[in-house]
């Protein structure tokens, strides 16, 4: 088994060494991937779409490629490319697009940290990120991936990268990710697909007001917890 393990972590690996010698080498694909990060960085409703409508009839594959690459590479928020998923596609093609592709960087997530150990993880996606989930992890498990799935601040990345570092098996995981990252896909898609101007930016500001207040609850619940362990 701990050779199979050693297998799977080099073939990893040697796959990333090859994706990054090719982002390197290739001024296109260095070019391409630096622009797509551009956008994500934005935080621009209008230029995310914008680029994603760029690529006309490849709009929607390019856009299940740029939400599994938003979760597994940038630790950024994904309902941008849900809302604008909805504003392209209308809001029940884009919440089908948004969801699948979520759950496909998700699962993606799972298996690198699975396969690669937290060494590796904790230098790609942030022992930051990863310690700011560990806590609320070790009380609530599976409850976690519920309440995180809900919150379009709450990294996605880190989530699904510290289930795949705990022994919580994979359709476990994946079952909860998918029941509690749908209702909250839906409602984006819907009321995003209709917004528009200033009521458009007004969702944005509340999703972000809403999502740091139950951010800052659950650090406080951790910092909490380990007070109490800590004393007792």
């Amino acid at each position: 088994m701990k050779n199979k393990n050693n297998l799977t972590r080099l073939g990893i690996l040697l796959a990333a060494a090859v994706v990054l010698i090719i982002y390197l080498a290739v001024p296109g694909v260095n070019s391409f991937v630096n622009n797509a990060i551009a956008v994500l960085g934005s935080a621009s409703l209008d230029k995310v779409a914008e680029y994603i409508r760029s690529f006309g009839g490849w709009a929607m594959a390019f856009s299940f490629c740029l939400m599994v690459f938003s979760s597994v590479l940038a630790p950024l928020p994904a309902f941008m490319i849900t809302l604008s998923n909805a504003a392209i596609f209308g809001w029940w093609q884009g919440a089908i697009l948004s969801w699948s592709s979520a759950m496909a960087g998700a699962a993606l997530c799972f298996a690198l940290a699975r396969g690669l150990g937290r060494d590796v993880v904790e230098k790609f996606a942030g022992k930051g990120a990863l310690a700011g989930v560990e806590g609320y992890f070790e009380k609530y498990g599976t409850k976690t991936i519920l309440v995180c799935r809900l919150l379009p601040f709450v990294s996605f990345d880190a989530v699904s990268y510290f289930a795949g570092l705990t022994p919580l098996k994979f359709w476990p995981f994946f079952i909860a990710t998918g029941v509690g990252q749908l209702p909250a896909t839906i409602v984006y898609s819907y009321v995003g697909g209709m917004l528009t101007g200033g009521a458009k930016f007004l969702m944005i500001g509340l999703l972000c007001l809403f999502s740091l207040a139950i951010l800052v609850s659950i650090i406080r619940q951790i910092y909490v917890d380990r007070q109490k362990k800590a004393n007792g």
